[in-house]
């Protein structure tokens, strides 16, 4: 724990002394640049509010998936900001006589932050959504993978009206009832399964087991109950 907080004050430490610098430094080439009294204080803070917005809204757009081209392009443009006047302050320019154009640019620079600020605050920010993983053949048992679908009824055949006089009417007969769904075959896992669930219900009770209990604890439909009897 000391050792983390260690690491964590020499970070901060390093932090504050690279923001005073570069404080300094944007501070002293506004003033040279014409830009006395409160103005050339303001300069520093400029930069520093764009250079952080930018980088807080990059990140935020790379979380949401997003492309993050407008923030990073801002963010290096307060950044060639910062590191020029640390570079301009180091004896390679006389602050006495500054460049012309170093002074347009300096007097720009409120205008162009303005600019970017708007831009960084008023882009679109999709919120994070949470990717919702499919489902896999790990999330149901193997048992339930293994079974092939129920063979379904094949639908009835409409008669033929015919247009014949039917003649006298025939008495009504019993509609005979309808025949089971034929038994479907179970894969080699399903039929030790069945199996095994029966002889233990034998040796617990010393009575055969029913097809549609069996069935039920496998959890598969009522229409393999005769498949399910077919290995009992």
């Amino acid at each position: 724990m000391r050792a983390h907080l260690a690491r964590v004050d020499a970070v901060i430490v390093q932090a504050v002394i690279a923001g005073a610098l570069s404080f300094s430094h944007l501070h002293d080439l506004a003033a040279a640049a014409g830009q006395d009294g409160w103005k050339a204080w303001a300069y520093p803070v400029s930069v520093d509010l764009l250079l952080v917005a930018a980088w807080r809204r990059m990140r935020q757009q790379q979380r949401a998936g997003q492309a993050a081209g407008g923030p990073r392009l801002w963010f290096l443009v307060a950044l060639a900001a910062s590191l020029g006047a640390n570079v301009a302050t180091a004896g390679l320019l006389d602050l006495d006589d500054v460049p012309a154009w170093l002074r347009v640019t300096v007097a720009g620079w409120p205008a162009i932050a303005f600019f970017g600020g708007t831009l960084l605050a008023h882009a679109p920010h999709t919120p994070e959504t949470p990717a919702v993983p499919a489902p896999t053949a790990a999330d149901t048992p193997a048992e339930l993978h293994a079974v092939p679908s129920a063979v379904d009824r094949p639908d009835r055949e409409a008669l033929p009206v015919s247009s014949v006089d039917p003649g006298p009417a025939l008495e009504p007969t019993a509609e005979p009832a309808p025949a089971p769904a034929p038994a479907v075959a179970l894969p080699p896992a399903l039929v030790d399964r069945v199996r095994a669930l029966a002889d233990e219900h034998r040796s617990t009770t010393g009575h055969p087991a029913d097809p549609d209990a069996v069935r039920a604890r496998l959890g598969l439909p009522p229409s393999m109950t005769p498949s399910v009897a077919a290995h009992l």
